[in-house]
């Protein structure tokens, strides 16, 4: 390029016009792009630390949740003694420890295998034991042994916490593998360490754990067998976010009072 033509070139002017710091404007114009470059550097290094920070602690949230928390389902049960309903119990599953054991459990309440059957162990202040078909009848010399013909292989690992929901089986002598009874299930009143890596764990009471507390002082026989039936008038399958309504409801049916044919039951006719 001759003189004249850089001469008549705006940009090689420009570009080779002194800046007061020194330097022209092409060496400024290239030290303004190249802190750009690092200021976008910065920004895309903050922008992916921050995406890692958010990604770590959604990880943590669904590991506690795992840990801590249950499925979205909740069972519900309520009881009769005497007519009266009771208040209802609410049942949480470990699904993801137990899932075998919660879908089975989960399947034997919407089938309508529990209605009717009453519980048939208290042991008071420890624990109430139930899910035993033979114990629809009050005077059935095997109850205690029933079940709905077969078993669970175990996923033993939960501890045995104050409330805790474990199914029952037969002891290691004769079942070795700790299988464990298809329907039977009991709850711990307190906690039970000495059952730990026992039996499995597949659940927790999270509301009425005193009403089957108090459940537990009724006179028993010499096998524990209530002598006064209590007997499992409902049990059903509730999501979580109608576990409130339900509850009250439920709650509100107890404070009833036992019905006519509740209170004249095993009575003669007046007519």
């Amino acid at each position: 390029m001759d003189n004249c033509t850089q001469l008549l070139n705006p940009l090689h002017v420009w570009s080779t016009f002194p800046f007061p710091s020194g330097g022209t404007a092409r060496e400024g114009r290239i030290k303004s792009v190249s802190g750009l470059g690092e200021r976008l550097r910065a920004n895309y290094q903050g922008m992916r630390c921050r995406f890692l920070f958010s990604s770590c602690l959604q990880v943590l949230v669904l590991a506690v949740s795992g840990v801590f928390c249950c499925a979205e389902d909740v069972v519900l049960l309520q009881f009769e003694k005497k007519g009266a309903l009771l208040p209802p119990v609410a049942i949480a599953l470990y699904e993801a420890d137990a899932p075998r054991h919660t879908a089975n459990f989960k399947r034997l309440v919407e089938t309508g295998f529990y209605k009717q059957t009453s519980i048939h162990r208290f042991a008071a202040g420890r624990l109430v034991q139930l899910g035993d078909p033979f114990s629809r009848s009050k005077d059935s010399p095997d109850i205690g042994t029933g079940g709905p013909g077969y078993t669970v292989a175990p996923e033993i690992g939960r501890a045995h916490g104050e409330g805790s929901v474990a199914m029952g089986r037969l002891p290691d002598r004769i079942n070795p593998s700790r299988l464990s009874n298809g329907s039977q299930f009991y709850v711990a009143l307190k906690a039970l360490p000495e059952l730990d890596g026992t039996d499995t764990v597949f659940g927790r009471v999270e509301r009425g754990l005193e009403v089957l507390a108090g459940m537990s002082e009724a006179a028993v026989d010499t096998n524990e067998v209530p002598v006064e039936r209590v007997v499992l008038k409902r049990a059903r399958l509730v999501p979580r976010e109608g576990l409130e309504r339900e509850f009250a409801a439920w709650s509100e049916s107890a404070k009833k009072g036992p019905s006519w044919w509740g209170r004249n039951r095993g009575k003669l006719w007046p007519f």
